[in-house]
């Protein structure tokens, strides 16, 4: 089995905007954003460093395909995953394990 896999959502002060990614080290990875490292990237440009909510999978493949499922869904689908999580829209950063 490979390396297991993580999907999140990220967004702004205002809850406004919503960045779905994956990755398979959410800590350093997410920790990169929260920093700026990339200037010129989404999350960058639209202020989204709160991280609203995050899944874990056995395998990166899964973590892409739930991904892929989420981005293909609505606005609306985005908020109500997030709401069964996190219904007070806690920045979640320090409860990774």
């Amino acid at each position: 089995m490979g390396k297991g896999g993580y999907v999140y959502i990220m967004t702004n002060e205002f809850n406004s905007v919503y960045y779905t990614g994956v990755t398979s080290d959410l800590r350093s990875g997410f920790g990169n954003i929260r920093i700026a490292f990339i200037l010129k990237s989404f999350t960058s440009r639209y202020k989204c460093y709160k991280l609203v909510y995050y899944q874990s999978f056995f395998s990166i493949e899964e973590a892409i395909d739930e991904e892929k499922r989420i981005k293909g869904g609505n606005r609306q689908s985005k908020i109500n995953l997030v709401k069964g999580l996190n219904p007070e829209w806690l920045d979640l950063f320090e409860t990774i394990d």
